[in-house]
């Protein structure tokens, strides 16, 4: 009797688990997930196909029209030079989102190898690398950032290993925590009494278990990046002109502020921010998506 019970309650509980929806649908049913995707393509599509829409140059100085406010021949006016304030937040955001994204791809990769060594090899080596990642930890990340950005000639490329360069850290301790956890299951042992080898292991049986919640974190570390580099940019630390970004246009335009000069303040703050919700919203989602099917 017993055993018909349990077998009963393992086969309701599996039919639970076959009804559960996917991870697409759990992900794609947030209302506030799909605003922040909304949001994501919409800023993709501005920044990147907006220039073969709107055929207008960034860096072109219109000398006759200096500080021109929103007119049809300028929608978003221009700046103290001249410049098309649309063409150059279109431009802009093509840097500002490049930079975020290759950041963050950058940052994740290294703080993951750099975690899963840590965390699979243990022992001294793990002691190393640990305390390598305190030290830095505990320097503010704004003076590494100052540092390397006066360092190297600001460019993209440069940007890019700049802000990867702080980001890392973080994921390295996360990444090493899930591998500490793992690496102590019984299908990890078996793995390694057979004489599977250590990178087989971390990629075949860690990594998958925690590559979910490595994307969580992806996610709003391309959030991260792009506020970083708008900051570097508000500061004059960016990247050098003429190539615009929004952090460079809210600095410009925060010369105009009491001289009722909106569209040059109001538009690169307004693009900043919406990106900061996009990816926090997708960010969000994805963690309820993955956290749903743990549970």
């Amino acid at each position: 009797m017993i055993q018909e019970t349990l077998l009963t309650d393992s086969s309701l509980s599996q039919a639970a688990l076959d009804e559960r929806p996917g991870f697409g649908k759990r992900f794609w049913s947030s209302g506030m997930t799909r605003l922040g995707l909304g949001l994501l393509v919409a800023l993709v599509l501005f920044s990147f196909v907006g220039p073969l829409v709107y055929r207008h140059s960034a860096t072109t100085a219109h000398l006759l029209a200096t500080d021109a406010s929103p007119s049809g021949q300028f929608p978003l006016g221009t700046d103290s030079i001249g410049h098309n304030v649309l063409a150059q937040l279109m431009v802009g955001g093509q840097s500002s989102l490049e930079v975020g994204f290759a950041a963050a791809i950058v940052a994740m990769i290294w703080g993951t190898v750099y975690g899963l060594l840590s965390g699979m090899i243990g022992g001294v080596v793990d002691t190393v690398l640990m305390r390598i990642v305190d030290i830095l930890l505990s320097v503010p990340a704004i003076f590494i950032l100052l540092f390397l950005n006066v360092a190297f000639q600001p460019s993209i490329t440069v940007m890019i290993f700049v802000l990867a360069s702080t980001s890392w850290l973080g994921v390295s301790r996360l990444v090493r925590a899930e591998a500490m956890g793992i690496k102590s299951q019984l299908y990890v042992e078996a793995a390694r009494a057979t004489g599977t080898g250590v990178w087989r292991i971390m990629t075949r049986y860690l990594l998958p278990n925690f590559l979910g919640t490595v994307l969580v974190a992806a996610t709003f570390q391309v959030a991260d990046a792009i506020l970083a580099m708008a900051g570097l940019s508000f500061l004059g630390l960016g990247l050098p002109p003429p190539t615009p970004n929004w952090g460079g246009m809210l600095s410009d335009g925060m010369n105009y502020m009491f001289q009722n000069s909106w569209w040059l303040i109001y538009p690169p703050g307004l693009c900043i921010l919406i990106a900061q919700v996009s990816i926090n919203l997708i960010g969000d989602g994805l963690r309820n998506a993955i956290e749903t099917r743990e549970r």
